[in-house]
């Protein structure tokens, strides 16, 4: 079995990640700050002292690179690449604040942009933080930074990751990206890419 490190899990787990991550060949180890979610290893993104040097085949972080300041992401995607083994990768999610801003121009900022699991979800929770959930005093769901194509792309380069391809996301503001630790084939980064991407 190859191991998954399940970055920011909150109350989610595998089944809750991509379709490659659940062709039965995955096991998951849950991983986040918040004690509440019961995490397998609990810490934080910019401090993954817990967890040895290349001791997992992939890395799925869905949505937290946007909870930290800007400074601290680097940080946080060098801990990334230092747990994965050689042929390692991560398969990143974060806002799209380029699609995002283009509502913010209409002056629909507080408008419902799309239907989520926990309600409405409209501009201002994607680029802030998802309101509900800060009201409840979950302070954790704050946005601190943001991301475009453009700047997502060259931040996870300039830590050594090598982008297999990146993908925008309708109709929920998404950036999907692939990042290898060391080079594949250009067939190989295209196939794996395509088995976690969504449709």
């Amino acid at each position: 079995m190859k191991k998954l490190l399940h970055v920011g899990c909150g109350q989610k787990t595998l089944k809750n990640t991509t379709k490659g991550f659940n062709d039965g060949s995955w096991i998951e180890t849950r991983f986040d700050i918040n004690p509440k979610v019961r995490p397998d290893i609990l810490g934080s993104m910019t401090d993954m002292s817990g967890i040895g040097d290349c001791e997992f085949d992939a890395l799925f972080s869905s949505h937290n690179l946007e909870h930290l300041f800007p400074t601290d992401v680097p940080i946080a995607l060098t801990e990334f690449r230092r747990i994965l083994k050689p042929e390692g990768f991560v398969v990143l999610t974060c806002p799209d604040l380029q699609s995002v801003c283009e509502l913010v121009v209409e002056d629909k900022l507080t408008e419902p942009a799309y239907e989520s699991p926990s309600g409405p979800i409209a501009p201002i929770d994607i680029i802030y933080g998802h309101r509900a959930s800060i009201a409840r005093g979950n302070h954790f769901m704050a946005h601190k930074c943001g991301f475009t194509e453009t700047v997502l792309r060259a931040t996870v380069a300039n830590v050594g990751f090598l982008t297999a391809s990146l993908r925008r996301k309708a109709p929920h503001f998404d950036l999907w990206i692939v990042g290898f630790k060391t080079p594949v084939s250009q067939s190989e980064a295209e196939k794996i890419s395509r088995s976690h991407f969504p449709i």
